[in-house]
């Protein structure tokens, strides 16, 4: 009997899902992007036989390429499915099929190599000239053998949890620094893992190459499995990989689930009482916050810690919250970059004095826009930590500010002497994991 590997796993679970669906097209009417994707006026239940045929190794149609391409991962198709299976899955597990017949396997390789080396030169170099020795040590990322990487349980004990920060929060690093503050006022102990050396394989799944994928994947996942009690993610992008495509595969291998997974705010929920007393200090704010749908319940809990934070009014700025985070939207740029300026435009009519969002992402794209609008662009969990007296630099948004390369690697020069980290490489990241990372360009009012 042949060995069962991950891809052949996959392909497994694939085809158990091909043939549960009964091509009703209820996904594909839910979704909220069919007319900016490109669908048109195709039937529903076409567009969704056209998937399945490019499951199958077939061409498929133009409206199922297209609406593979241009999904934003919000998860309406999965509650919409009355046969309880995954269109989001599917429509990944299409990208790839599309992915793996529109270029050689040896070129789909060498473009999941360059992003994987883009992302972790940038989180290297940007955690790196924003964090202390203890602060990366404290996020995982130690620098010097006599650091050891972070875990609050006692010196032989399992921690309660895995903080999995994923890669590119570490780039923001003061949003992962806050997390780990409240898990430690609350009593949680944890051991953090995180970054490029613990990649979720969702790199290279994207450019199609799921062997490849889980192989990272599970190799990471073996790692994460240290835990008594399951794993807390930060990153969506992480989250979704690993619990529909990387866990359930394993679980057809081997019979079991090492652990489960649970989103940060998701997990903060439950434990909102226990963190209001370090709730202390007035921030008199009106707040609006950015919202994502992708994974059910997290905008929720936010709203609800906001709510808790004395001083603070929460505003609804009504907007529209498709999507699973901002890099799933690049598959629309134009819809996107509309979005973010309708928002901004609600946030200064609505006279807000924050933006807040959640994730990373945002945070990246979105905070140099402070430089032109009346208003923070903070992340969340700042807004947290002010009321608990806690807070850190926001190196991140101040360089981007700038707009300037050769500006941030002069404001940096000192701390890339010390790093060992050379100018002209530190220019070339600033410029591709930082400056490029604008979809709406800055004075886009």
């Amino acid at each position: 009997m042949p060995e069962t590997t991950f891809e052949t796993a996959l392909a497994s679970r694939t085809t158990d899902m091909i043939d549960a669906c009964t091509r009703c097209g209820k996904c594909v009417e839910v979704c909220p992007v069919t007319a900016p994707a490109g669908v048109g006026d195709a039937p529903a239940a076409g567009v969704i036989a056209g998937v399945i045929d490019i499951l199958g190794g077939g061409e498929g149609t133009a409206a199922a390429q297209a609406w593979a391409k241009g999904c934003v991962s919000s998860g309406d198709c999965i509650e919409a499915c009355p046969e309880s299976i995954n269109p989001r899955f599917l429509l990944a597990m299409t990208r790839v099929a599309l992915n793996r017949k529109s270029a050689e396997l040896r070129d789909v390789r060498r473009k999941g190599i360059a992003n994987f080396r883009l992302v972790a030169d940038g989180v290297r170099v940007l955690s790196q000239i924003q964090l202390s020795d203890e602060e990366l040590a404290r996020l995982g990322q130690a620098v010097t053998a006599r650091l050891e990487t972070g875990s609050t349980a006692k010196a032989g004990e399992r921690p309660d949890f895995v903080f999995y920060t994923g890669c590119n929060v570490l780039k923001t690093p003061h949003i992962a620094l806050l997390a780990l503050d409240i898990m430690d006022a609350i009593g949680i102990t944890y051991k953090v893992m995180g970054g490029p050396n613990n990649c979720c394989g969702v790199i290279q799944l994207r450019v199609g190459d799921p062997e490849v994928s889980g192989r990272q994947a599970t190799n990471s996942l073996d790692r994460l499995a240290e835990a008594k009690t399951g794993v807390i993610s930060w990153c969506p992008s992480c989250h979704v990989q690993f619990t529909e495509t990387t866990l359930p595969t394993i679980e057809k291998m081997r019979g079991a689930r090492p652990f489960e997974m649970t989103p940060f705010m998701l997990f903060l929920k439950p434990h909102l009482e226990r963190l209001r007393p370090f709730l202390t200090q007035p921030v008199p704010m009106r707040v609006a916050l950015h919202r994502n749908r992708g994974i059910r319940g997290v905008t929720e809990a936010g709203v609800e810690l906001l709510r808790m934070v004395p001083g603070v009014e929460l505003v609804d700025l009504e907007q529209s919250d498709v999507g699973l985070v901002g890099t799933t939207l690049n598959a629309l740029p134009e819809y996107k970059r509309g979005l973010h300026l309708a928002e901004l435009q609600a946030a200064e009519a609505a006279g807000v004095d924050a933006l807040a969002v959640t994730y990373h992402v945002e945070y990246r794209e979105l905070c140099a826009h402070e430089r032109d609008w009346p208003f923070k662009i903070v992340n969340i969990l700042e807004i947290v930590g002010a009321s608990m007296g806690l807070s850190y630099e926001t190196g991140f948004k101040r360089m981007k500010i700038m707009q300037d390369a050769d500006a941030i690697v002069a404001d940096c020069k000192d701390v890339l002497a010390a790093r060992n980290i050379d100018e002209a490489q530190a220019r070339e990241i600033v410029i591709k994991a930082m400056l490029s990372e604008q979809p709406l360009p800055l004075g886009h009012r």
